[in-house]
């Protein structure tokens, strides 16, 4: 891969662009993602329609059992339906992808069978993941005051909502262990199912907690005269913050619970399917910090605020270990969007960042990094070790690989 030039000197949005027309030659010669796994547009019609019977379970269940009355019901039902089925559903659909290949790769007279019974608890399976996403995204836009997600107002932005949102994202939790007891109460998976979802959650509030101290916003050290402190951008707190507050819930846990379904009960599979998913999880979040800067918002669905935040992130730890001084200096008063006469940010304070990150031969750098994650992640998947989880692993990859949004 080509290293950017000195002469990309236009807008940052632009000149990503050009960094990406670049670098397509080297990129075309990188191994072809391989084939989705149960991600047809049927199985996602039938993941979909699940959505429809369990929303409308869920709310006459908690309706029946606590008298709600139907202000309450109703309200209840638009905070599902507003905040859980409108993302890309990978983590929900990746559960049932990992159910099937582990089954298929079971030995013959296994007690795992895919049965349309077995494969609808999957999908279930796969809406509880989907409703912690919610629950954390929900929790999260409040946390950074986020103003849009998945192309509309944030649920706390609704001027009917507020900050009765706090509440909304603990009901999502809530509502994941209702279906689980429904659904999978006396199966011998359902120890499993419950662990995997506390450590999931607990984890993800232990990253979010590490974020919010230490990674962003007045956490990130400020000299007298303004300029950032560079002592939180280190690789190791990055990949820190990549394990704990994204690979856990988002690749690792609908991994394990495809496999805890199945019936898998090898703890050293599930070493390697986690192992694997940190990696995948790291990536992940590098594509949102590179996205947040150079994404459009009309594709990912939000207004990235990383640099007014003044967050650690893949682009600031990368620009700091390969810009200038100079350039470095400059960076430090501007990042978090610098100092305006009225004390708020400068948009053109963010728009030189960015433009330093593009000069400095950061994107570029990043297009480096998703090429050779790729290669490093589909060769751990390809060593073995995660037994019948390998599908599932290669569907994630997949599913993120030079993903836009």
């Amino acid at each position: 891969m080509p290293p950017a030039t000195a002469e990309v000197t236009a807008s940052p949005a632009a000149a990503a662009e050009t960094a990406t027309a670049d670098t397509s030659a080297a990129a075309s010669r990188s191994p072809l993602p391989p084939p989705l796994l149960d991600d047809s547009k049927e199985e996602r019609a039938i993941f979909l329609a699940a959505f429809d019977t369990l929303s409308g379970e869920l709310v006459a269940d908690v309706r029946s059992s606590y008298g709600l009355p139907p202000a309450a019901a109703d309200y209840l039902a638009q905070v599902i339906s507003y905040n859980v089925p409108h993302g890309k559903l990978t983590r929900g659909l990746a559960v049932g992808a990992c159910f099937r290949a582990v089954v298929a790769s079971s030995p013959a007279g296994a007690t795992a069978t895919v049965t349309p019974a077995s494969a609808a608890t999957a999908r279930l399976l796969g809406w509880c993941v989907e409703l912690l996403q919610a629950c954390f995204l929900v929790a999260d836009d409040i946390m950074d005051d986020s103003v849009t997600r998945r192309g509309r107002p944030c649920w706390y932005r609704r001027p009917e909502i507020g900050l009765k949102a706090v509440n909304d994202a603990l009901l999502l939790e809530g509502l994941i262990y209702r279906v689980v007891k429904r659904h999978l109460g006396g199966q011998p998976c359902y120890g499993k199912v419950l662990e995997l979802f506390h450590d999931a959650t607990f984890t993800t509030e232990v990253g979010q907690l590490l974020d919010l101290t230490t990674m962003e916003g007045e956490a990130v050290g400020v000299g007298a005269g303004g300029e950032v402190d560079t002592a939180a951008f280190t690789p190791e707190a990055l990949r820190r913050i990549y394990h704990y507050k994204t690979a856990h819930y988002s690749f690792y846990l609908p991994v394990a619970l495809g496999m805890a379904l199945a019936g898998a009960a090898d703890a050293a599979e599930y070493d390697a399917a986690r192992e694997v998913c940190m990696e995948l999880g790291a990536y992940f979040q590098a594509t949102d910090d590179y996205l947040d800067a150079f994404g459009d918002p009309a594709v990912t669905g939000k207004v990235g605020t990383d640099i007014e935040d003044r967050k650690v992130t893949w682009l600031a730890v990368d620009f700091l270990s390969r810009a200038p001084p100079a350039a470095v200096a400059e960076w430090r008063r501007l990042y978090g969007g610098g100092a305006s006469p009225n004390g708020g940010n400068s948009s053109s304070a963010v728009a030189r960042v960015k433009e330093l990150y593009v000069e400095a031969g950061v994107v570029a750098a990043y297009r480096a990094y998703e090429e050779a994650s790729y290669a490093r992640i589909q060769a751990m998947i390809e060593g073995g070790g995660a037994g019948g989880a390998r599908g599932a692993l290669e569907f994630l990859l997949a599913k993120i690989y030079r993903r836009s949004k």
